[in-house]
């Protein structure tokens, strides 16, 4: 389903933002039970200038792509500006958002006021992540690839992205300088692959 199609009634359209650093299991189940809301839902992956991103930004949109592409009215875009703005560009008008913990709720409730203020005829839709998600984040999701191999994220990640993140770390861990002490002082190199 197009975005046009659902001009009409802005209200049909939801905007699922976030930085999607991977995209999570707990992610996807907002997605999934967005999309039965939502005549169409837009996952809007954008830049948080205090994050540093495993991903680039068109990784995670390809990523992200992926793993939606069985929901037929789900799309996945990029964007750069702040969410409510990016909202009512696209002609919607409703932010979904996922909640994890009473931290998120925090966090959230202060973005909700704050985006109201931006732009009171933008509303927000908050969903309860599933309680087998609720610890799980972009941080958890690195170290356990970090430590762990595919098994290991199995539970927190969908399939299709398990090799790109594995990928991704093992690229970030070689180009890491390694550091080994001997006899003779100290010396940088690049560890074994």
């Amino acid at each position: 389903m197009s975005l046009a199609s659902s001009q009409a009634n802005p209200f049909r359209t939801a905007v699922f933002t976030g930085t999607f650093d991977p995209i999570s299991l707990g992610h996807l189940d907002v997605i999934r039970r967005g999309r039965l809301l939502f005549e169409h839902l837009v996952v809007g992956i954008g830049v948080h200038p205090s994050k540093t991103s495993l991903f680039s930004i068109e990784e995670r949109v390809a990523l992200a792509k992926k793993v939606v592409a069985p929901f037929p009215n789900v799309s996945v875009e990029a964007f750069g500006d702040l969410t409510v703005q990016y909202v009512r560009r696209i002609g919607a008008r409703v932010i979904l958002r996922g909640l994890r913990t009473l931290t998120d709720m925090e966090y959230e409730f202060g973005m909700t006021l704050t985006n109201q203020k931006l732009d009171p005829e933008i509303e927000t839709v908050f969903l309860m992540a599933d309680g087998q998600f609720s610890h799980v984040s972009s941080s958890l999701i690195r170290q356990v690839a970090n430590f762990g191999g595919p098994e290991s994220l199995r539970p927190f990640v969908p399939e299709a992205i398990i090799e790109p993140i594995l990928a991704k770390v093992r690229l970030n861990l070689s180009a890491e300088p390694y550091v080994d002490y001997d006899k003779r002082g100290a010396t940088e190199t690049h560890p074994p692959l």
